[in-house]
């Protein structure tokens, strides 16, 4: 008799699990994970600013998403076994889904690899090589706020159209720096100039002395610095310090607001760059600025780096309010596809078949000391580089994702 009772709650008890079943699942949370140099030549770059900017975004969209949101972050030491070994370990035991920013393109590649191999997300918002979205491209990648193709032709195009019509490269030593010389190259000799050599030097380099001297003897017009971070700092102050300028003219292909308070405007004067982000472009992008530096430790402003994490972390949890699972990488990269990008600091947008995320790009240069208002005030906007000039056509890059 004690046991009819218990047959009879049996399945009822069964409905009751299936129906707990799919909310308990929806509550998993989501882990991003923030992956960067956070004590070497690039931590200033992204470092600790990236997990500031991913909070933010955490903290406006989460409710997007429609369930909770954790944020991991780890140094891979700009070195591709230890970023690789990380991203593993996020995948396979810690329940990571999405890994965000990776600077240096050969650990991007390496976490790339993975995502695709674990079917997790890889946006690479600090990541430069264009082969992630080339070649090598992913249908579990996004590749957010730059790339080398980008950097290197739309610079190059308007110091050729400036009269630089010949070129020396210092160029850091990985896929990184080599991808940004080449694409800075291609456009220089497509413009009818020349390259008279390059010299690569190993990252974290502190003394240039003997790379300069060998741009300074070249002749050449522009003296193209293919490195960042430190590397592009250093290079500038000694650059200053030999007097190479206004003899020839420095290009900093991605020399950003990060290196400035360090160089200052004395040591930058009549240099130009290109990026998608600079704080004081409008009021949207004044108004992420402002909320950044009242989080960061030094009241640093954002680079265009630290804007992408955030800008890239708010189109993934929007799209993750579309779809079911989370850890279907493929599936939620479908999805950031699908939706349009808007955000206020690059606004209105779209992420291409091959990955690539598309909004334009800004030519600037440096303000003189005079126009300078002091604080972070130090460029001013030269001309805007439509979406569709400033990033590599779709049928050149090779990627197996289009289908021709």
């Amino acid at each position: 008799m004690p046991r009819r009772p218990i047959r009879r709650l049996a399945p009822a008890l069964a409905a009751l699990l299936s129906l707990l079943a799919p909310a308990a699942a929806a509550e998993r949370p989501v882990k991003i994970g923030i992956l960067n140099d956070m004590s070497g030549p690039y931590a200033d770059y992204q470092g600790q600013g990236s997990v500031i900017a991913a909070q933010l975004a955490i903290e406006d969209f989460s409710k997007q998403a429609g369930r909770p949101v954790e944020l991991v972050s780890a140094d891979h030491q700009n070195k591709t076994d230890i970023g690789a070994s990380i991203a593993r370990r996020w995948f396979d035991q810690d329940g990571v889904d999405l890994i965000v920013d990776v600077p240096n393109s050969a650990v991007a590649l390496a976490v790339a690899n993975l995502a695709r191999e674990k079917n997790k997300v890889f946006i690479g918002s600090g990541a430069g090589t264009a082969e992630l979205t080339g070649k090598q491209c992913s249908p579990n990648t996004v590749h957010w706020t730059y790339d080398t193709w980008s950097l290197g032709h739309a610079l190059a195009k308007a110091l050729v159209q400036q009269g630089g019509k010949s070129w020396y490269f210092l160029t850091a030593d990985y896929t990184f720096g080599k991808d940004l010389e080449g694409s800075a190259a291609e456009e220089v000799k497509a413009m009818g100039g020349s390259v008279k050599g390059s010299a690569r030097h190993p990252l974290g380099t502190s003394d240039f002395s003997s790379f300069l001297l060998q741009a300074q003897g070249s002749g050449a017009d522009v003296i193209g610095l293919a490195n960042a971070g430190d590397d592009t700092s250093n290079a500038l102050k000694q650059a200053a310090e030999f007097g190479i300028a206004p003899g020839q003219r420095l290009a900093g292909l991605i020399l950003n607001i990060t290196n400035m308070p360090a160089l200052g405007l004395k040591a930058t004067q009549g240099v130009y760059i290109v990026t998608p982000y600079y704080w004081d472009l409008d009021d949207g992008t004044r108004a992420f600025a402002a909320r950044y530096a009242a989080r960061h430790p030094r009241h640093a402003m954002p680079n265009d780096m630290q804007a992408g994490v955030y800008s890239a972390v708010e189109h993934y949890l929007k799209a993750l309010g579309t779809v079911k699972d989370a850890g279907d990488g493929r599936t939620v990269v479908a999805a950031m596809k699908a939706m349009p990008t808007d955000d206020p600091i690059f606004g209105k947008g779209r992420i291409r078949e091959d990955g690539r995320k598309l909004h334009p790009m800004y030519l600037l240069t440096t303000k003189t000391p005079a126009e300078s208002k002091g604080g972070w005030d130090y460029f001013k906007p030269v001309r805007t580089v439509p979406a569709d000039e400033a990033w590599r056509p779709l049928a050149e890059g090779g990627c197996p994702l289009v289908k021709g």
